[in-house]
């Protein structure tokens, strides 16, 4: 999967756009908005999440840190090839639409 074929939908709280995608038994958080590390500068911020818990994931974030941010396009595209490399599932677009804006 590249970037570009990311589905991102637009969010309420906090305004900006967000993508699931899944390599099981993870989900990969993709966000870029108000309060994202990196949003205002038109990059992007990761989470791992295991079931409902944010997550570290060696590889992927530092331990004790479940987030990534400050991602550029390309960053993004290089951690969805370790978590393929990591679970080898995935991915499979994830269906957020209960946070898209109307």
């Amino acid at each position: 999967m590249k970037f570009k074929d990311i589905k991102f939908v637009n969010t309420n709280v906090p305004k900006g756009k967000q993508a699931l995608v899944k390599f099981a038994p993870y989900e990969l958080s993709i966000i870029q908005n108000d309060i994202s590390y990196g949003g205002n500068k038109d990059l992007y911020e990761i989470g791992i999440f295991l079931g409902d818990d944010l997550i570290s994931l060696p590889g992927i974030t530092e331990d004790g840190d479940c987030v990534q941010g400050y991602l550029t396009k390309d960053g993004v595209e290089a951690i969805m090839k370790k978590m393929f490399l990591i679970t080898k599932k995935g991915p499979i677009q994830a269906q957020v639409e209960n946070l898209a804006t109307t």
